[in-house]
């Protein structure tokens, strides 16, 4: 099978497109044919080696997995001997979580991981882009904030993958959203479903005078102190960014005060958690409550290309690698 593969950090120019050795399935294991799968900023991240503890997951000198790559959607062509769950033909998507390797046209998946059976009515691309952000945005606003019906959230980044579908999920639960994001990207959020838009290059948030129930800073370009002058008593301010000052507030302040700071791992919780996701996903997309936001697809031998786009900054919607079997 082809793989995008690399073995240095570094420009996207360091990955390459090799023939390597389809994975064979284990006892508990699926494998899917891989159609779509998505090149997002941490896969740009993890390629470049930079910032350097990024590299406490791939490896400090040099990369340990070789092909990265976590969500995707295709088809299983074979299952395990004690598969009970899954059948060839099914068309599924998934995440590979920290073992990578969907920029590949193949990838094993354990049968109890985040994997599930894909919504009707998309196909493979349509569904990569609606599953993009939503393992992140779904636990921070269900779990953490609580998000119900009647409440206010501003989403920040919410033209990024995490705030697309922060936007889209914050709908499906009742609240009133409003969406801040650079001007190219208005009409994006607001075709996504956000009340209202802030353009931050000609307005800051924390001082127009309105005031919400839950702030999430999906691109981490806020900060608590900032926003809390914006919360409302008994607010939360989420971060999706890890930092000491977040990990220090979001101690003090399930102490202290009636507004709370907020930082989850999202991306540690056990798979079984996150197979459920896919399965609450796949109810909302099939109800539709959630769509898709597609800004390229690329043929697995345009990768570095695709990495690019991701670091353009200008992108306004998913990134894809889109895989080409028997011509099709």
């Amino acid at each position: 099978m082809r793989a995008v593969t690399y073995y240095k950090y570094g420009a996207p120019d360091v990955l390459r497109i090799e023939e390597v050795q389809t994975p064979d399935p284990g006892d508990k294991d699926v494998l899917v044919r891989i159609h779509a799968a998505l090149v997002t900023a941490t896969d740009a991240t993890f390629r470049a080696g930079t910032p350097f503890l990024a590299r406490m997951f791939t490896g400090p000198i040099k990369p340990k997995a070789k092909t990265l790559g976590g969500e995707f959607a295709g088809e299983v062509v074979a299952v395990g001997k004690d598969v009970t769950r899954f059948t060839v033909g099914d068309q599924v998507f998934a995440d590979t979580g920290p073992a990578l390797g969907a920029h590949a046209e193949y990838v094993c998946v354990p049968e109890d991981g985040a994997l599930a059976v894909m919504p009707a009515g998309l196909d493979y691309a349509q569904v990569v882009a609606v599953l993009d952000g939503v393992l992140t945005a779904l636990p921070f606003l269900r779990d953490n904030a609580h998000l119900r019906e009647g409440q206010e959230i501003l989403i920040s980044g919410a033209a990024g993958s995490v705030g697309r579908a922060a936007v889209q999920i914050a709908k499906h639960f009742g609240a009133r959203v409003t969406g801040v994001c650079s001007t190219a990207k208005l009409e994006l959020v607001k075709s996504l479903g956000a009340d209202e838009v802030v353009d931050y290059t000609k307005e800051d948030f924390t001082r127009a005078g309105r005031t919400y129930d839950v702030v999430f800073d999906a691109a981490g370009k806020s900060s608590f102190s900032r926003s809390r002058r914006v919360l409302n008593s008994g607010g939360v301010y989420l971060s999706t960014v890890p930092s000491p000052g977040i990990l220090l507030q979001s101690f003090w302040t399930r102490k202290f005060g009636d507004k709370r700071a907020v930082i989850a791992f999202t991306g540690l919780r056990p798979t079984t958690d996150k197979a459920e996701d896919l399965r609450f996903l796949t109810q909302i997309t099939e109800a539709g409550q959630m769509r898709p936001a597609i800004d390229g697809r690329y043929p697995l031998a345009e990768a570095a290309e695709a990495h690019r786009r991701v670091e353009s900054g200008r992108r306004q919607g998913s990134v894809l690698l889109t895989m080409e079997h028997n011509g099709n």
